[in-house]
């Protein structure tokens, strides 16, 4: 099993990112989907959630209106939108694969927002 996070990087406030993690290894349309981030000295938080059809989608407060996910299932892959970013988004972003008691996690990518 492996989960690839890229498209992570340091962007200025205001602007925009797009991160995709790659899948590999597991019937990825069976799993929801899930990024989290982690920054520094601060328990990993769950960002933003997508059921294994797509259909279902669930963020956290901070991110509602300025984040979303998509997946694309003949791609095994999911992709997390950032806009409006704010140097509070600053940290690291992890993508999971869930289903049942089965759970993977990918390396991490990091995003930084600073002028």
């Amino acid at each position: 099993v492996t989960l690839v996070e890229s498209g992570g990087g340091l962007v200025q406030p205001g602007g925009s990112l797009r991160l995709s993690c790659a899948a590999s290894g597991f019937t990825f349309s069976r799993f929801s989907m899930s990024w989290y981030r982690q920054a520094g000295g601060k328990e990993r938080e769950l960002v933003a959630s997508i059921s294994s059809s797509g259909l279902s989608t669930n963020y956290a407060d901070s991110v509602k209106g300025r984040f979303t996910i998509s997946r694309d299932n003949g791609k095994n892959t999911v992709y997390l939108q950032m806009n409006s970013l704010k140097p509070e988004d600053t940290a690291v972003y992890y993508c999971q694969a869930r289903r049942g008691f089965e759970d993977y996690w990918g390396q991490g990518t990091q995003v930084t927002v600073s002028s």
